[in-house]
């Protein structure tokens, strides 16, 4: 018997597209309770740069690496 794979729909999407809007916003009240020193050395030197960088990387790296094979195949 082969078994079918589910595939993400509208709901998926939906509800990884509402986690990602609540990360940011939520980033976003914590860096403003930053001190105004701090604040500008996230806003104004390259850490939100180096940022992107190393999570892009990081997600390329994990689908480079595929998916681990089924146990149960």
């Amino acid at each position: 018997m082969v078994e079918t794979r589910h595939q993400p729909g509208w709901r998926e999407a939906l509800l990884v597209a509402g986690a990602l809007v609540t990360i940011v916003l939520g980033a976003a009240v914590l860096t403003s309770l930053l001190p105004t020193a701090v604040q500008t050395a996230i806003f104004h030197a390259p850490v939100l740069i180096l940022v992107l960088i190393v999570g892009t990387g990081w997600v390329l790296w994990r689908i480079s690496r595929g998916r681990p094979p089924d146990p149960d195949r």
